[in-house]
């Protein structure tokens, strides 16, 4: 058995959700952040979920001034995300600034007050175009911030840094996880929408793990 030495950064999507069943031996406490997205609301009770179901403590924060102090499509309503692949130029109108940096700040905050080593985040290759802090560069600058800023010298491990989605999906596929248990779209409706960039994204990622999808979408 491993020591719980380890805060998990958990949004109830396919990335963090797949992390969260890979490391659970060594996750203490599992955090969610409410921003303000539209999607939050439908991400969050599948966090809470497997977090139940692993008996892992999970706690929500709410960042609500995000919402009325940054710019993004992601914090628009859901009319305001585009559609297409990640690879699109529009996409970048839904990077939030800085979001992995002000949420893996707050999560460092709370290892150090309780005592843990590491903080984890499950950002992916394919997040390396669009968003700018889950890029290798941002990892080992933040790491080494956290190391620095913290007396317990908390260190940021990002295992997913280097793999597709697609890789991602075929180790959830080989731990038993039931993806349409996790939720991708940005424009957080009943269903996914399966036009937007994630959507996409989690489409393709399924099938190339040679997963049966069987999430509900509009399209």
């Amino acid at each position: 058995m491993k020591k719980k030495d380890s805060v998990l950064i958990l949004s109830g999507g396919m990335d963090s959700t797949t992390l969260l069943y890979d490391e659970q031996e060594r996750i203490a406490l599992a955090v969610s952040f409410d921003y303000g997205a539209n999607h939050n609301a439908r991400e969050i009770p599948f966090a809470q979920l497997h977090c139940e179901r692993l008996g892992i403590r999970h706690i929500v924060i709410p960042l609500d001034f995000m919402a009325t102090y940054f710019k993004s499509s992601l914090l628009e309503g859901g009319d305001a995300i585009p559609e297409g692949h990640y690879a699109d130029e529009n996409m970048k109108s839904t990077v939030v600034p800085f979001r992995n940096g002000i949420m893996l700040s707050i999560a460092v905050g709370i290892a150090e007050s309780n005592g843990l080593k590491y903080v984890m985040m499950a950002n992916h290759g394919g997040d390396h175009t669009i968003y700018p802090d889950c890029r290798p560069e941002f990892v080992k600058a933040f790491d080494a911030a956290a190391n620095a800023g913290t007396y317990v010298n908390v260190r940021l491990r990002a295992p997913y840094t280097h793999l597709t989605k697609g890789d991602i999906a075929r180790r959830g596929k080989a731990l038993g996880i039931d993806y349409s248990e996790t939720w991708s779209c940005y424009k957080g409706g009943e269903r996914h929408c399966g036009c937007c960039g994630t959507c996409v994204e989690r489409k393709e990622a399924l099938a190339d793990a040679g997963i049966e999808d069987k999430t509900e979408y509009d399209e």
